[in-house]
């Protein structure tokens, strides 16, 4: 089937107001700042998005595409291309939606629910984009990535997220008439059966959830630290599958230690994607061989693959969102946090230090220290490297002059 398309939109001009008044719209503007450094091109399409130089936005399966008059008479052609879901991904996702009836309820009310994007995340299906997902065309000569036409474009497309979350959705490859029908669909099923048969297998979620649901159950023993795993594998891999006797051992003794900590109630790593999977288990010091493996076998970046390992040794699968995803928090917090930084900022050090603010960010300019409020209400450090990139430095810390002692030292020696 087919996705049903919204067709021609005309884009208004903006005043000087932001470009999405929701968090879901905000997230799409944030993916395109996020994808670029290059502050001119985007402050310049903001210009053209405001100034109504865009046209009629024609949003498709992985794509939204309009006209977007420059400085010559004729229009340029730009888009702004997304990856589609898989039909496996559409699946969890249409599943994640049906599972609760608030889900839909708040679709159909024109919101886009935060917990709905967050159980498909950790189902390991990306509704809202992602920085290195957005990829901007343009027929323009310009090189710049993105253009000032295409950022004007994904600002003014902004405005239609923020109005109709089903957007997103036929951006990821099915528009709104058929995502209700596939709703309507799995509703109807499931009243169809009483009495549905047992599954041939459980995820490790749901055998979990389901005894931890018993209303009584014995008091489990104190578990002791769990043996090294030493049993060999019977045989080895087939050749031919990129698996290795090795890794494969490495992975029972590594699903044995977690079963021991599934017992003992510790349920952190229940819901992870295959590459925070990876990133858990990379920061446990599996060894330069393993983490090499990792690497290949998620097609990630090694630097960025090591970041992320990082940012889980410091905090968890907390500690990757607040690498990943900056947020706008509280005021309230992040001007309480600011007055207590500058107040012990005196006393540390007789050179005035500048305390600059961008959303859960507050960075001390020229000392290359970074403190992030994560979504715990936490303070994760980091430090800036000779490249400029930010790497997690310490574990956090609800106190951020503690956060902030905690690296101190390592900038000031």
């Amino acid at each position: 089937m087919s996705p049903s398309i919204p067709g021609p939109r005309r884009t208004p001009a903006r005043g000087r107001r932001a470009f999405a008044a929701t968090w879901w719209g905000q997230a799409w503007v944030t993916a395109l700042e996020d994808s670029t450094l290059d502050s001119g091109r985007l402050s310049r399409g903001r210009t053209y998005a405001r100034q109504g130089m865009v046209g009629p936005t024609i949003v498709a399966p992985g794509q939204v595409t309009a006209a977007v008059q420059g400085s010559r008479p004729r229009p340029y052609r730009s888009a702004v291309h997304l990856p589609v879901l898989t039909d496996t991904q559409w699946d969890t996702l249409l599943d994640t939606i049906a599972a609760r009836a608030g889900h839909l309820a708040a679709l159909l009310d024109g919101e886009m629910p935060a917990e709905l994007v967050d159980d498909a995340r950790h189902a390991g299906v990306p509704l809202l984009p992602q920085p290195a997902e957005l990829d901007p065309e343009c027929s323009c000569p310009d090189w710049g990535y993105p253009c000032k036409h295409a950022a004007a474009l994904c600002y003014a497309i902004a405005s239609t997220i923020d109005a109709d979350p089903f957007v997103v959705f036929a951006l990821r490859g099915r528009g709104r008439e058929e995502v209700l029908a596939q709703l309507r669909a799995r509703r109807a099923a499931a009243h169809a059966t009483a009495t549905p048969p047992a599954p041939a297998g459980l995820p490790a979620v749901g055998a979990y959830a389901a005894w931890a649901a018993l209303a009584e159950h014995p008091p489990l023993p104190e578990l002791p630290e769990p043996a090294p795993h030493t049993a060999a594998l019977p045989t080895a891999p087939p050749p031919g599958t990129g698996l290795s006797t090795a890794d494969l051992e490495r992975l029972m003794a590594d699903t044995a230690t977690r079963a021991a900590r599934l017992l003992a109630e510790d349920t952190t790593s229940l819901h992870l994607t295959q590459r925070e999977d990876a990133a858990r288990i990379a920061a446990s010091d599996c060894g330069p061989e393993w983490f090499h493996h990792l690497i290949q076998n998620t097609g990630a970046k090694p630097i960025a693959f090591a970041r992320l390992a990082r940012a889980w040794r410091y905090g968890g699968p907390t500690g990757i969102t607040v690498a990943e995803q900056p947020h706008t928090p509280d005021p309230t917090a992040m001007t309480a946090a600011r007055s207590a930084l500058t107040e012990t900022l005196t006393e540390m050090t007789t050179t005035p230090v500048a305390l600059r603010a961008w959303r859960n960010r507050l960075t001390l300019t020229g000392h290359g220290i970074q403190l992030r409020l994560g979504p715990d209400t936490r303070w994760y450090p980091y430090l800036q490297d000779d490249d400029g990139d930010w790497w997690p430095a310490a574990p956090a810390d609800g106190d951020p002059v503690t956060a902030l002692t905690s690296v101190w030292q390592q900038t000031e020696r």
